[in-house]
Parts: structure tokens; sequence; C-alpha cells
């Protein structure tokens, strides 16, 4: 194959990642990775193309920048660099790690957002609250409802309001440094014992009292939604007594995993899928006794300031041909079968990311009283305060 043609040809999903992870490195520039993912034409085409600048957009303005509040190593900043060149428009990105700080910044009104990122359990809340729109999906013309899972999607709809828009799903499982703890890690049980022996000082829990709590509540028999004040009650023992012995309390794993300070972490599958891609003795898995399976969405708050640059990110993002870049550097599973078509089987076919149904059968998505149930809140903050 001439030099010429390999660099005019489609890039296929592993040298995507391959051209991906040379980028992170540092081996390779911003604008070979442009160049050679097609990124950067990509840019320059959707800004003339007339799908992208749709007649819902046309002529309105859509400024010079905009605000996205999101959750860690969750995005392919070269989406945003192609969105900036095709639209002019600067996307300023705020992280969090828990829908209670999204919540909390919604509520007092200081969050400053155009599009956000919340978990399918919130939206109903959100929604009831006032503190998002229900959205113009005439200005969404790259979303098909017909192509969307609806195992994952049906809860950004309340009472026959569309409220967000699929983003990805997912499941928070456990990340385990094989070369560092040597017993085999397959349910939450386990994973509060050896948090506090073989792991002693080096496992993380997440700063997010949905899966912290709800995953101590698995491992001792519970719901991982319970808001009983009994089972809350041991899942706080449990928590407060493992806390000397954890390396931190944080949703930002992935640093400490992957300088070994820490073995063993709860784990969301993106993550899970990029640790194991770099490290591959870094293993995911999921508890065999329950934990979480979750959708996550995009929505626009009502307080948003800029809410048709936040449509315009929505509907290029909601493109399946950028949607399937997302998915390949994020590594968490789609929703659209759009994309689901455009990935090859190296990832559809990976565990991490695509578990079996029999992986997935003692899953529960969260429940919506979790997120201002004031026990749990109050649970949270003992444990981190202990």
């Amino acid at each position: 194959m001439s030099k010429r043609h390999w660099d005019n040809a489609p890039i296929c999903a592993r040298r995507l990642t391959e051209e991906f992870m040379r980028l992170k490195r540092g081996s390779v520039t911003r604008r070979h990775f442009l160049g050679i993912t097609g990124l950067g034409l990509a840019a320059a085409a959707l800004a003339g193309r007339p799908g992208f600048a749709s007649p819902a957009l046309a002529g309105r303005d859509l400024g010079s920048a905009m605000a996205l509040a999101t959750w860690p190593n969750y995005h392919d900043p070269m989406s945003f660099e192609a969105f900036t060149a095709a639209t002019g428009v600067a996307i300023e990105v705020s992280v969090f790690g828990s829908n209670e700080a999204f919540l909390e910044e919604l509520r007092s009104g200081t969050a400053a957002w155009d599009l956000f990122v919340p978990t399918n359990y919130t939206i109903s809340t959100y929604a009831g609250l006032g503190l998002i729109d229900p959205l113009d999906l005439s200005q969404v013309p790259n979303f098909d409802p017909a192509t969307q899972n609806t195992r994952f999607t049906n809860e950004g709809i309340v009472d026959g309001k569309t409220y967000a828009l699929p983003k990805n799903w997912g499941t928070t499982g456990i990340a385990v440094n094989s070369d560092k703890i040597g017993t085999r890690v397959t349910s939450w049980k386990q994973f509060f014992e050896l948090a506090a022996t073989e792991a002693d000082g080096r496992a993380m829990v997440h700063d997010y009292q949905l899966t912290t709590i709800g995953n101590a509540l698995v491992a001792l028999g519970f719901s991982f939604n319970s808001v009983k004040p009994e089972e809350l009650a041991k899942a706080e023992d449990l928590l407060v007594g493992v806390k000397p012995h954890l390396y931190a309390i944080d949703s930002d794993y992935q640093p400490a995993m992957r300088a070994t300070d820490a073995w063993m972490t709860m784990c969301w599958t993106n993550d899970g899928a990029q640790l194991n891609r770099d490290m591959p003795e870094i293993e995911f898995t999921l508890g065999t006794d329950g934990g979480e399976i979750w959708s996550d969405f995009y929505a626009i708050p009502a307080s948003a300031t800029n809410k048709p640059a936040g449509y315009a990110l929505l509907d290029f993002l909601m493109d399946p041909q950028n949607a399937v870049r997302e998915h390949v550097a994020n590594g968490a599973p789609a929703t659209d079968s759009r994309v689901v078509a455009l990935l090859p089987a190296e990832i559809t076919g990976n565990r991490i990311v695509y578990p079996d149904e029999a992986a997935l059968t003692p899953l529960e998505f969260g429940a919506a009283v979790t997120l201002t149930d004031p026990a749990r809140a109050e649970v949270m903050a003992r444990f981190k305060a202990a």
C-alpha cells in the first residue's frame, strides 16, 4: 500500500485508537492526529454541511463559547476541537464526580453550563424541579429514536416529554491490578474484604454515594438502592470500618491506578476499558453479587445562557460519525444501533464494554429516590468525615 493511499483511506477503529494513544503519550502532534484520523477534514466539512448547520440552527447566533459539565475521562478532546473548528464555538469543560454535585450546583443557581451529562435515575428529579428543559427535537436532527435501545434510554422521557438524549450506557464494576493482587476478585463482598487485607492502603471507592453506599449494601446482601435505615446502618459500619485501609475516596481514580499507587478501585465501564487497553494487567469484573447498570444522557439546564450552542453540540454528538469516535476513545457501550454498526468486532466483542446478559442480570439501575434521600446523604457524609 502506498503512503498516499494509506493517508487517504478511511481510518479503522483500531488505528484510531492507536493514534489516540500515541497522541496521549506525546509521540505525535495534534496536527498529525487530526490529519491522520480525518478529524481535521471532518471539521472543515462540517462547517458547511447542511445536516450540521441545519435549518433549525440557521441564522442563530451560537456565540463564541459554551460550557459543558461532565464526568472524568469521558470524552475524546478531538471531538471538541472538531466542533470548535466547525462552528467557532469554544467549549469550556467542567468535570464532576457525582450526580449530587450536579444537583447542588443546579439548585443553588451556580451552574453555568449549556449542556451536561446526568445519569438515568436523576432525570425525573431534575425535570420535576424545573432544572432542565424539555428538548426541542427539531433542533437535533441527527438524533433518531428508532435506532436507540430503549432498555437504556427511556428514562430520558418524563411525563411524555423528552428531557435528555442518551450518551452511552455502562456498568459499575471492580478494577484490579492482577500484578499486585493475586486473589481473583469476583464480588463486592470480596472487594471490601481485600480492601482491608491484601489491598490494604491501595483500594479506592467513589466520592459518590450511589455507588459507594450501593456497593457496600450489595456486599452485605441488600439491594443497591436500599434506603432502609437498618440496612444503611450496616453499610455505614462496613464503610467506616474499611476507611482506614483505603488509599482514597475519589471518583477520578485512573491516575492512581495508572501510577500503581492504587491497586483496586470501584470502576465505571469506560474507565475499565481504558485502563485495561493501556495496562492489560488491570482487569475489570462485575460483581456476581450485584451492583449497578447505568445510562448517561445529555440535557440542557433551564438556566443555560447559550442554549443555541448547547443544541448545536448536542446535535453534533448525536451524529453517528462523531459518536463512534467518542466511543472508541471513551470505551463505554453505545445505545444507538447506527453507532454499534460502525464499531469493529474487537470493541463490540470486548466483554468489559459489552458484557453478556448473565453478567448483567444481577445488576440494578439506580433508583430516583437515592438522589435526594437524606439518610444516604448522611451516611456518606459521616463516612467521609470518619
